[in-house]
C-alpha cells in the first residue's frame, strides 16, 4: 500500500502528504475495501464480498465489483460516481477521474461472459467517459472526458467525443494530455477545424460572387432623459 500512495502524491498536481492521501483520498480507501471483497469473492464468500464492497461504496461513492480484477498502483482521483463492473480488467499505473463508467453491453443470457473493458497498462481516462462492452484500451491510450468508447483503442491514443473518435497519437512512454484525458491543444475537437475551414470557404466564394455584403448593425440612440424624467410624474 505505501506504493500506491507514492504513485498517488506522484500522480495528483496537488502534492498531498501521505497522511492526505491515506486519510482523505477515497481512491485510496476503495482499494482497501475492494482488495477484501475480491478475496473474499474468490474463495466463493459471494455474499460477504458484495456487502464489503458495499460498505466501500457507501463511504467512497465509487462502486467496484469483487469480481473485477485491479492491477498496481491504481489511481482513482476524486472517484465520485466511478463504476466498474463484474468482469471489468485493469492493468499497472492506470488513471480514472470521477464519473468514470467501466461498463457491460451485455444481456442477461451472457451470464459467465465478459461483458466490460480490459484497460491495459498506463492508461488516463477523463472525468466522465463511459467505457462499455467487451472491448481493449491499449497500453498509453488517452480517452477524454465524457467519451462514450464502445470499440477498441490502439495503444498510445487519444480519443475525444461522443461517439469516440481518434485525436491523435503520442510516443509510448510519452504522456500528451493534461487532468481529465484531454490533450494539451487549445481546441480539442478536430470537427471545429473543420467547420471554421468551411465557414472560411463560403464567405470567400461570397466575396468572389459579389454576394458579401457588409454586416448591418443597428443604430443605437442615447435615451431622452428629459421625456422619462417627465413621463414618470415625478
Amino acid at each position: 500500500m505505501i506504493e500506491l500512495v507514492r504513485h498517488i502524491q506522484s500522480r495528483d498536481p496537488a502534492n498531498p502528504t501521505t497522511c492526505e492521501v491515506i486519510f482523505g483520498y477515497a481512491g485510496f480507501h476503495i482499494q482497501l475495501f475492494h482488495r477484501t471483497a475480491h478475496f473474499l469473492w474468490n474463495r466463493r464468500l459471494r455474499a460477504l464480498a458484495r456487502f464489503i464492497a458495499q460498505i466501500g461504496r457507501w463511504m467512497t461513492g465509487i462502486e467496484i465489483h469483487p469480481a473485477a480484477q485491479i492491477g498496481k498502483r491504481f489511481f482513482i482521483d476524486h472517484g465520485m460516481g466511478v463504476v466498474i463492473g463484474e468482469t471489468a480488467v485493469i492493468g499497472d499505473d492506470v488513471t480514472l477521474y470521477h464519473g468514470v463508467t467501466l461498463g457491460g453491453m451485455g444481456s442477461p443470457d451472457q451470464k459467465g461472459m465478459k461483458r466490460h473493458p480490459t484497460i491495459e497498462d498506463s492508461v488516463m481516462i477523463g472525468a466522465g467517459a463511459q467505457v462499455l462492452g467487451d472491448i481493449t484500451v491499449h497500453r498509453g491510450a488517452c480517452i477524454g472526458a465524457n467519451a462514450v468508447v464502445t470499440g477498441d483503442v490502439p495503444p498510445d491514443t487519444t480519443v475525444i467525443g461522443n461517439p469516440a473518435r481518434k485525436l491523435g497519437t503520442h510516443k509510448p512512454g510519452v504522456e500528451a494530455v493534461h487532468a481529465y484525458g484531454l490533450p494539451d491543444h487549445e481546441v480539442v475537437d478536430p470537427l471545429i477545424h473543420v467547420v471554421n475551414g468551411l465557414v472560411r470557404d463560403v464567405k470567400s466564394l461570397k466575396e468572389q460572387a459579389g454576394l458579401a455584403q457588409p454586416e448591418k448593425r443597428p443604430e443605437r440612440t442615447a435615451p431622452d432623459y428629459a421625456e422619462i424624467w417627465r413621463g414618470s410624474g415625478i
